[in-house]
């Protein structure tokens, strides 16, 4: 595979056999392999064991498990999206193909935009902005499709202010590039990639943070048909649509089925239905200070935080981080006592128990070190008692005391009388 591989494009799925993850999408990984024969594709579909295999694994940059990767000459391409069948070969034939695709006709132009949700298209011929549209779309083509036409097959509804020209048809309408406006030509592609609006979960949440938009999420439960619900998620269908030259710049609308995911993002108890916006470039988010009536309501509320007058809360800071910290270690141990209570009370029991043995056992013995250091000190004091003499330090000191209370001559006959005994 090392020495060939580079002949061939390779859909590899790097798993450990210990992996939970990748055993699930084992029964997946073989309908891709089957589904990518039946279409005659030109791409090999294999898996390796990156533990057997770990210095090719190192290669290619895998460091979990399961890593998809598509290898196509010198290049390896990442996959983030969903682990579902249709995605991953969506996946393999976009990047497996050529990377700028071009548009021919007029009929062939409607064909793709009924095939695809969003895509960029470059009007114009050679050009600095086509160099740089090439080199972002070796870069981002594993998210989305980039296309390249001439301006007379454009469709005659779109109008270019100026060619060359790079444009993203979503959500039955079209924006064009402005570097003035918009910026790096990167980072524009990367904001508009997804569509205005989005049936959101914990993996586009965290795909949505590489755009820097502020997320506004209707939290409704889709079980429940509910006025309230209906009516919420509505509204913000409403505000993506009818003010999406106001706000696409800046925000991403979607709902959510379920709080379980933005309660452990917020780290607070969202009740449901509500609407919350968030910032996930920071961790902030904003929650409407009265509720939501009506689509005006939610305009004003997203006015509000674009010019500074609504709270944000949450944050990066310090003490979230601490709250964050103490909150995910609550949450671990609440899921495990909740899903096995006997293997909660070993995995937790076992640890206190033994600390508190051990606690026990330097308490004790202090107590009978200091028991011991008091008999010691009572029968030091008690022979002193006993003895009326004294240590012969303490009979020296007394010698020498009761010299320098005699005087020289007095001393000096002392001398002579002991010299005279002896």
């Amino acid at each position: 595979f090392k020495e060939n591989r580079k002949d061939d494009i390779w859909l590899v799925d790097f798993y450990a056999p210990w992996c939970g993850h990748c055993k699930k999408l084992e029964p997946v990984w073989n309908e891709v392999g089957v589904e990518m024969r039946n279409m005659g594709s030109p791409v090999k579909v294999g898996k390796m064991d990156a533990t057997s295999f770990s210095s090719i694994a190192s290669e290619f940059g895998v460091r979990g498990y399961p890593t998809i990767k598509l290898l196509k000459g010198d290049l390896a391409y990442n996959y983030r999206g969903p682990r579902t069948k249709d995605d991953i070969v969506e996946f393999a034939n976009r990047v497996a193909g050529p990377l700028i695709r071009p548009l021919p006709s007029q009929h062939m132009f409607e064909h793709v935009q009924k095939r695809h949700r969003v895509l960029f298209v470059y009007v114009g011929g050679e050009s600095p902005l086509k160099e740089k549209y090439i080199e972002v779309a070796s870069e981002l083509i594993v998210y989305t499709y980039f296309f390249s036409a001439s301006e007379d097959v454009v469709p005659e509804y779109v109008t270019l202010p100026e060619l060359p020209a790079v444009m993203v048809f979503k959500d039955g309408t079209y924006f064009v590039y402005d570097e003035y406006e918009d910026g790096d030509l990167s980072s524009w592609i990367n904001r508009e990639r997804f569509q205005g609006y989005l049936n959101v979960d914990g993996f586009t949440l965290y795909e949505l943070g590489d755009t820097g938009k502020l997320v506004a999420i209707a939290v409704i439960d889709d079980k429940n048909s509910s006025v309230e619900h209906t009516r919420l998620k509505s509204i913000i269908q409403e505000v993506a649509r009818d003010y999406r030259d106001h706000f696409h710049r800046d925000f991403q609308f979607g709902h959510m089925d379920g709080n379980d995911y933005i309660n452990s993002l917020l780290m607070d108890d969202l009740t449901i239905p509500t609407i919350v916006v968030l910032n996930t470039s920071n961790q902030q988010y904003f929650l409407p200070d009265r509720h939501i009536e009506s689509t005006e309501d939610m305009v004003q509320f997203i006015n509000n935080i674009l010019d500074g007058t609504a709270e944000a809360q949450g944050g990066d800071g310090l003490l979230q981080r601490i709250k964050r910290i103490i909150y995910d270690a609550k949450s671990t141990i609440m899921s495990v006592f909740k899903s096995s209570p006997l293997l909660g009370c070993f995995l937790f029991g076992l640890p206190l128990g033994v600390i508190s043995i051990m606690c026990y056992g330097i308490c004790t013995a202090d107590t009978d070190g200091e028991v011991f250091e008091h008999e010691g000190a009572k029968k030091g004091s008690g022979d002193r008692e006993l003895t009326d003499e004294g240590s012969e330090e303490e009979q020296e000191e007394e010698k020498n005391g009761k010299y320098t209370e005699l005087s020289d001559g007095e001393l000096k006959q002392k001398n002579i009388m002991e010299k005279k005994k002896d």
